[in-house]
């Protein structure tokens, strides 16, 4: 790296941890008070959803990341769906809160409920924790996102099971799809790009980069059994990467040797 591009990316930084951090702390406090304190008479979490879609506005345009939004026409609004996504940034949250024109209810790792503030607001508000460390907790979580369908409210899900550090797609679990099948509900695939350039897993240093979500075709689970859990998986992670990868800079690692023989059995 030559000196000029030292000096650019320590001023990024700088700029980072002294303005775009520290703005969206203030933000993640005041939003999440504010939360907080109506969800003591928010009975459908419809204020709650316009706080999280207000604080997510704010760190989105505070940063500098125009979004893109490609494929819309996909989502039937009269009818809930499981809208599968990869997940590769602390900023994939703040891209659908603030793109998805409908209220939603999202499956995450349990620890994120533990945060001050951000975590109060996701038990509040109605999401839902997945504590992978126990079958029987695990179990509760997916029917309670089953009746959460059944209701009519749509659910939003990470199949990855956690961030990916190298903004690749990682294997999917089966929950997702447990929870599709018994719901009898579509899959939407999604694919998240560029919150992986602009944010990495583990770094504080966002850099301002254009931001795509691009909305695929709904993918019925009839005709699937729970017992063909592994084999909607498959599907629905196949036609995210096909989104993803389609549109990202990251390298498509189905394409590189030792690859493609693992993709040939899949199919």
């Amino acid at each position: 790296m030559n000196t000029s591009a030292k000096h650019w990316n320590a001023l990024s930084w700088a700029r980072s941890v002294f303005i775009f951090d520290i703005l969206i702390y203030i933000y993640t406090f005041v939003l999440g008070t504010l939360s907080l304190l109506s969800s003591l008479f928010d009975r459908d979490g419809r204020i709650q959803h316009g706080f999280a879609r207000l604080w997510s506005w704010l760190i989105l345009h505070t940063i500098f990341c125009p979004v893109t939004i490609t494929g819309m026409e996909h989502l039937d609004r009269s009818r809930p769906h499981v809208l599968a996504a990869n997940h590769i940034s602390a900023l994939d949250i703040p891209l659908l809160y603030e793109h998805l024109p409908f209220q939603f209810r999202i499956m995450a790792k349990k620890e994120l409920f533990r945060y001050p503030f951000m975590g109060w607001h996701l038990r509040r508000s109605g999401q839902i924790p997945v504590d992978a460390g126990s079958a029987m907790a695990s179990m509760r979580s997916l029917m309670r996102a089953v009746r959460s369908l059944q209701g009519g409210m749509p659910l939003v899900v990470f199949p990855e099971g956690g961030r990916s550090a190298t903004g690749q797609v990682q294997p999917f679990m089966s929950g997702a799809f447990y929870i599709a099948i018994k719901a009898g509900v579509d899959i939407v695939p999604m694919a998240i790009v560029g919150t992986h350039e602009a944010l990495p897993m583990n770094s504080f240093h966002i850099r301002p980069f254009p931001l795509q979500l691009i909305i695929g075709e709904p993918i019925s689970p009839a005709g699937y059994s729970l017992r063909d859990m592994d084999i909607l998986a498959a599907r629905v992670r196949k036609a995210v990467e096909d989104l993803y990868y389609s549109h990202s800079r990251v390298p498509d690692p189905r394409f590189t040797t030792g690859a493609i023989g693992s993709q040939a059995q899949e199919r």
